[in-house]
């Protein structure tokens, strides 16, 4: 039953990224190059929410749909990891011209050469599990 619900409420995320034009190259192409605010407005208005979600569920002790306890554990504070992660993630979103949420959606909606982009980036994660315990963490 749980994993139904995953696929409903990932279905409605991708119909929402691609009507939204966040899973548009030319979107995104012009995020980078600072033409138009489009993105920026999804992004911030994301974290926004995101950020107020957080806050509220931390404080309110809430449960899930299911009735199982929230945790959110405090994450260590490290500037350099993020920053690192950060570059490396916004240079694949550049190179790509998708992020992680977008692959699947323009997967879905069609657009065929993307498979190229979510095999480099599987293959990304399976080098990453592989050489996680020799990296500086």
């Amino acid at each position: 039953m749980k994993s139904f619900i995953y696929l409903i409420v990932g279905i409605f995320f991708g119909i929402v990224m691609f009507k939204s034009e966040a899973a548009s190259w030319f979107r995104i192409y012009e995020m980078f190059q600072f033409d138009a605010f489009h993105m920026y407005g999804i992004i911030g208005s994301a974290l926004a929410l995101g950020v107020l979600f957080i806050q509220w569920v931390k404080r309110g002790n809430k449960k899930s749909f299911f009735g199982e306890e929230i945790k959110i554990a405090d994450k260590e504070k490290s500037f350099k990891r993020y920053a690192f992660g950060g570059t490396l993630f916004g240079l694949g979103w550049a190179l790509a011209g998708a992020c992680p949420g977008p692959m699947y959606t323009l997967l879905g909606a069609g657009f065929l050469p993307i498979i190229v982009v979510i095999i480099g980036a599987l293959l990304g994660t399976f080098v990453y599990g592989v050489l996680k315990n020799k990296l500086p963490h």
